[in-house]
């Protein structure tokens, strides 16, 4: 089977997702992505003729983020109208699962260059979202206004899921808020020491003024004390009835683990930020990449994805680990590098624990509490930020892997060349 190799990865900053607050909210969805196709085909210098395939990422795909954004957004970035492209969407996991796909379209010999990436704009999302709301539709969950697949698999609300694993697991409000403030202690010191520049591609207009340049939801002033005087954020919403029958997210959860009683721990310090932006990733064949002069920065060793119980949502990164793991031939140690979205902290602390996990080698520039999640674009972000930092410190392999809705996880480990 031929090699998948990384040639480079980009991303925009990540701008606070709230309109009126961000300073990529006003922007068009499929103008951050074009941002990040322009750079990654300018950084290499490449005929984007060459490019088979454009394989992007975007969770909610309506309205401005509707319409095959992989395709539009290549266009608008000015490549070849021979330049081919597809949307997919696997929720969280999406921006992990277009690279899969490429490295896939690599490796089976079917394509010899590929970018692949993510787009998301929470505050385009988030505006929809209260729209709907107000208008009476149900939440947007998956699953919800399906009877029959909630007799069966009932879903609930993804932070009420984060309270009830550790609810399961007893991890503690302490536990969760000390990982939050980790994360953006290193966040912190990894924008001071500039270990995200490589990667950064800042957003302009069509003037070439710079919209953002950095990132813009961290809060490096976060202390222990702040975090502990929050009030958790799911407390009211889990007992909000869903219909005429008092469907809530507790009861959902409850039709399954009927005795679990739902201790909240999480809200805004300990959980991902709402953010926008975008992400891409260059893959080439090994000949292609000789033939063109392009000089590759790692390669695919395995990808995998996992399905876990949908009723707790989160815990599929542990089983996707394990099994990217056995399917490369690798063990826990052979990894120097770990990046598990921190989606809730709950998910990156049980994920340390059950895998038994040296802290200083997991999310060493923090996560998504400090840096926030464009859903869709996450997974693209995670995969360019460890490659950088495997490269920072001369390092060989890196697993990422996230949790998506519906109960699954994607992963995938890369090794420099």
């Amino acid at each position: 089977m031929a090699e998948a190799y990384i040639i480079d990865a980009c991303r925009t900053p990540r701008g606070i997702g709230k309109v009126g607050k961000g300073a990529l909210a006003e922007e068009h969805p499929q103008h951050l992505a074009a941002t990040v196709l322009k750079a990654i085909a300018d950084r290499n210098d490449l005929d984007t003729a060459d490019i088979d395939d454009v394989i992007w990422s975007t969770s909610t795909q309506k309205g401005k983020q509707g319409g095959d954004l992989g395709r539009m957004a290549a266009l608008d970035a000015g490549y070849d109208i021979r330049t081919s492209g597809t949307t997919l969407d696997r929720f969280c996991g999406g921006g992990i699962t277009s690279v899969s796909f490429a490295a896939a379209q690599i490796m089976s010999g079917m394509e010899d260059l590929v970018v692949a990436g993510g787009t998301e704009m929470m505050s385009l999302t988030s505006a929809m979202a209260k729209e709907e709301m107000a208008a009476g539709f149900r939440p947007a969950m998956m699953g919800a206004g399906n009877e029959r697949l909630q007799a069966v698999h009932p879903q609930s609300h993804q932070g009420v899921c984060g309270d009830a694993i550790a609810s399961m697991e007893g991890i503690s409000r302490e536990a969760v808020d000390a990982l939050g403030l980790e994360s953006q202690k290193r966040a912190a010191a990894a924008i001071a020491e500039g270990r995200f520049d490589k990667s950064l591609v800042p957003v302009v207009d069509d003037e070439g003024n710079v919209i953002l340049g950095e990132e813009e939801f961290p809060r490096p002033q976060t202390t222990a004390e702040g975090l502990a005087a929050l009030e958790p954020s799911f407390t009211k919403i889990a007992d909000v009835p869903l219909d005429k029958q008092g469907t809530t997210f507790r009861k959902l959860i409850n039709q399954k683990y009927p005795d679990l009683e739902i201790q909240h721990v999480h809200h805004a310090g300990n959980s991902s930020g709402v953010v926008d932006g975008a992400a891409a990733v260059l893959l080439a064949s090994k000949d292609y990449a000789d033939s063109h002069g392009l000089t590759p920065r790692a390669r695919i060793v395995a990808t995998a994805n996992m399905g876990d119980d949908p009723t707790l949502m989160l815990n599929a990164p542990v089983p996707a680990a394990k099994k990217v793991l056995e399917k490369a031939g690798l063990t826990r140690d052979d990894i120097d590098l770990w990046e598990i979205n921190e989606a809730f902290a709950v998910v990156a602390e049980k994920f340390i624990r059950d895998l038994e996990l040296d802290r200083d080698k997991v999310n060493v520039n923090g996560g998504a509490i400090a840096l926030g999640h464009p859903i869709g674009a996450t997974g693209s972000i995670l995969i360019g930020t460890l490659l950088d930092e495997l490269e920072r410190r001369d390092l060989k392999r890196g697993l990422v892997t996230m949790c998506a809705a519906g109960g699954m996880a994607p992963a995938m480990i890369i090794e420099r060349v």
